[in-house]
């Protein structure tokens, strides 16, 4: 239960302190105390970052939208439910080690069609086009940016920020957000 002498005599100290009234002990002596602001300066993000969306970006190549379908829809490629289309890797090398690429498993979140096991905690992004883009809702540039850093509409938004964290590339959000207005066929 104590991995060593001085765990067990700290336990001791609190146990005999909390047990006899009027013992003053000084705990923080005996209960290890870390200092998280460093932990947590360090995990900060930066600020929400309003992009431009590069010219061109949304499209419907095919190439694209499998790609960005690929990254909807795996968390990473250790478990990737296929081989990744052309212009991704399931693994990268990092520090000189071979490592799972990680993805963007939206649907943990969303339901898009085809999904399987679609999340329900983000919005439904089935025929977002028709619903948001072409009744002038939402537009590309809106989409871009959402996937990009969504804390510019929403300061409280629990998505995942991709390109302020590096996560992903220009070019990648931009096969995400081809591959959500594309036009899919329910599985």
């Amino acid at each position: 239960m104590y991995p060593n002498a001085a765990s067990m005599l700290g336990a001791l100290a609190v146990a005999f302190a909390l047990a006899v009234p009027g013992a003053a002990a000084d705990l923080k002596k005996v209960v290890e105390m870390p200092d998280a602001s460093r932990i947590l300066a360090k995990d900060r993000l930066a600020p929400p970052k309003h992009y431009k969306m590069p010219a061109g970006c949304i499209t419907d190549d095919p190439a694209a939208v499998a790609r960005g379908a690929y990254i909807f829809h795996n968390l990473n490629g250790k478990k990737a439910k296929s081989e990744p289309p052309k212009g991704l890797t399931r693994f990268v090398v990092v520090g000189g080690k071979k490592k799972p690429r990680q993805f963007g498993n939206c649907v943990a979140c969303h339901n898009i069609e085809g999904a399987k096991g679609g999340g329900n905690i983000g919005p439904d992004l089935h025929h977002y086009k028709k619903h948001f883009i072409d009744t002038g809702v939402r537009s590309y540039e809106y989409v871009y940016q959402q996937i990009a850093d969504p804390r510019v509409h929403n300061e409280n938004t629990h998505m995942t920020v991709n390109l302020t964290t590096g996560l992903f590339t220009p070019r990648e959000i931009c096969d995400i957000a081809s591959y959500v207005v594309s036009e899919k066929r329910e599985k």
